[in-house]
Parts: structure tokens; sequence; C-alpha cells
């Protein structure tokens, strides 16, 4: 067991999903990573096993286990080297379907989720005007006999063209004929088979990072009613259903990256010698490594606190959001002490930090930014007046 953790949690899962990992080196990262491709054959690898079917019941061939399990699942993957960013979306966004789907939907795709043969790794809620506020989005579905004509655009939709299926948040009452902002807002499922190039264009965005993001644009696509998930105009009760879910399991990915980080970064103040010294003897590089350590693992206590009152069905908004910020301020405290640990190595590819770094600083940004978790925080804990 090294040093960085103890990983009393879940030893069994741990060690699993290690071994899974580590048949997936740096190199295959860095590969995946210059090519901006994806990570098929890892994907691949979780599918089999049947990792990516941790939080589906058991009645339709997933694991049935919990968000605890399932976060420990995407850290270990982070912790290894590797990017969880792949698989994320496959556990959290079946959920929608799971909690708010008719038993048809249920029954229908479900079962195919857990065992692979569908995937449902695409979320398109954000657009190009609206950013964080959903409730300004401008892409509408109108119901036409039995269909709904889609028209509109989506930004930061990451892997379309990996996915099968993917969750679509689109208004179907006009904001300004709704009592609230967050009335008339539906959530359907999109074949995206049928919908590319019939309806659906996707244009890939480049990026900073390896994240298969693209830019939608809705040109009378049609679906069918029957691929409304829940009531009509209920969409964002949905959407908010969900997020916590996601916190939870992003923050587990940071607290992943946080140790890799660490680890690698200790391992090198211990072997690189300058000065006829180990560089990890001056207190110049042991504090920074000491301080990043002791705060991922603060974030990590409010990880599993977040995941026990998510697991126990109990008010978690609070807690999911604290644990996403403080495990992204932590992953990146970390990141930047390991960069700065190795110096100019650190910006060669081949040591995998400089991948990494980049990786983690999307968590400042995405799935939500920090300071918006503060006024959340400011306003629905500290109650102090709506800031927006």
């Amino acid at each position: 067991m090294d040093a960085v953790t103890d990983s009393q949690t879940f030893p069994e899962l741990r060690t699993a999903i290690r071994q899974l990992c580590g048949r997936f080196s740096g190199e295959y990262w860095r590969g995946v990573d210059r090519a901006r491709a994806y990570p098929e054959a890892f994907v691949d690898a979780l599918t089999e096993a049947g990792w990516l079917a941790a939080l589906i019941p058991e009645e339709y061939g997933g694991s049935g286990l919990g968000i605890a399990e399932a976060s420990v699942i995407l850290e270990e993957i982070n912790r290894s080297g590797g990017n969880a960013a792949a698989c994320h979306a496959q556990m959290y966004t079946m959920g929608t379907v799971l909690r708010h789907g008719s038993a048809r939907q249920k029954e229908r795709y479900l079962p195919k989720i857990a065992e692979g043969s569908l995937r449902l790794q695409a979320f398109a809620v954000t657009e190009p005007t609206a950013g964080t506020d959903t409730t300004k989005i401008r892409t509408n579905a109108k119901r036409v006999g039995d269909r709904y004509i889609v028209n509109g655009q989506k930004v930061w939709t990451s892997r379309v063209q990996h996915s099968d299926m993917m969750l679509l948040l689109a208004r179907t009452t006009p904001l300004s004929q709704v009592a609230r902002k967050t009335d008339g807002l539906s959530m359907f499922l999109v074949d995206l088979h049928a919908a590319v190039d019939h309806g659906l264009s996707v244009k890939p965005i480049e990026a900073m990072i390896n994240h298969e993001t693209n830019e939608l644009f809705f040109d009378d696509l049609e679906i069918p009613v029957a691929n409304l998930i829940g009531t009509e105009g209920k969409g964002f009760r949905y959407l908010l259903d969900g997020l916590n879910a996601e916190r939870i399991l992003i923050a587990a990915e940071c607290i992943g990256d946080g140790d890799w980080f660490i680890e690698r970064a200790s391992h090198y103040a211990r072997e690189r010698v300058v000065f006829d010294r180990p560089i990890g003897q001056n207190q110049g590089i042991q504090f920074p490594l000491a301080a990043a350590y002791a705060h991922v693992r603060a974030a990590d206590l409010m990880r599993y606190r977040a995941a026990e009152r998510f697991d126990a069905a109990q008010s978690c908004g609070a807690e999911a959001n604290m644990a996403k910020l403080l495990a992204a301020d932590a992953s990146w405290e970390a990141a930047n002490a390991a960069l700065q640990t190795h110096g100019g190595y650190g910006f060669a590819s081949e040591y995998d930090v400089e991948r990494k770094f980049r990786e983690t600083r999307l968590f400042q940004v995405a799935p939500i930014s920090t300071n918006l978790i503060l006024s959340y925080i400011a306003e629905h804990v500290l109650r102090l007046p709506r800031s927006f």
C-alpha cells in the first residue's frame, strides 16, 4: 500500500479497479491525448467488467451499488493516471431515465446500458448565449402530432460521436408564458444514429484537453413523443435531481487526481538529487506537497459525507457542492505543487504531469464553476441575499 492514502474504504473494489487500470499505462493515455481520441479500449474494458453499470439496479442488469462505491471507481481511474471523463456520464446520466423515465423506457434502455450494448454518455444542456443560466436556453421543442420538432443550438456537449443516445433539455413552453422561469423545460432521449445528419449537425470543438466535446445544431429535428422523459415542462427538476450525483462523482475524480499528483511528486522529490541532496529534503518542496495532501484528505471526507447522505436519500445539495468545490481546489493545488516539484520535467509529456495538469484544471470551471458553488453556499446555507 502506498503512502499517499491508506485506502481503507472499499479495499476489494479499489484493488479490482487498480488491476484493470494497470493494463493501461501512461503511454496509452498519452497516445489517446496526443491523437485527441476516445479511449475505446479502456471504456470497453470497464464496460465488460461491469463497472460502468455500478449505479443501475440489479433488476435491470446492473450492480445496484451506491454513489460511494461508484465514486471510488472514478477516483481510482484518475489516481491510476487515467481520465474518467469518458466514464462518469455513463454512470449518472442514466439516473434521469431510472428516476423519471416510463416503465417502457427503463425496460428498453437500462438493461442495454448495463450490458454495454448501448451508450448514453452525452447530455445536451448548455447553450452559447445562456451559459449557466439554464432557464434562458433557446433550444425549443414544439409538439406536432406524435413528434416534437426541435430547433436550436447547444455547446460543450461531450462524447456525442461515441454515444448511441443523448439526453436533451429543451423549452417546450416559451419563457414569456410560464409562471416560473424553471417551468416549461422538458427532457428528451435522442437516438443519435437517427438524428445526426437528419436534423442534428455536430461540430467538434478543439480544446485544451481531450474531452471529445462538441457544438450541436438542431434544424427541425424530429423526436418521437415516446422519447419524452417524465412530464412535459418538468425537465428542470429532472436536471437538478441528477446534479448532486454528478458533483459527488466529479469530486471523487478530483481526489484521484490530487492523490496522483502528490504520489508522483513525492516519489520524484525523494529520488531527484540537486546540490548533493534530494530536493524533497527542502521545506520549499515539502510544505506545498504536505499542504496539498491535507487538503485532499479533507475534501475526501466531504465526498464521503455527501455520498452517505445521497445514498440515504437525504438532502445533500450543500454537501455535494462543497465536496466538488473542496476537491477541485485541492486537486488544482496538488497539480501546481507537482509541476513545481518536477521543474522543467513537469512540462515534458513523458512524465504525464502536464497532461493531468490540464485535465484537472477543468474542474475549476466544469461541470459547474467554483464561483457558482460559492454563490449556492452563500444563498442556501448562509441565507445571504441572492447575488444573481
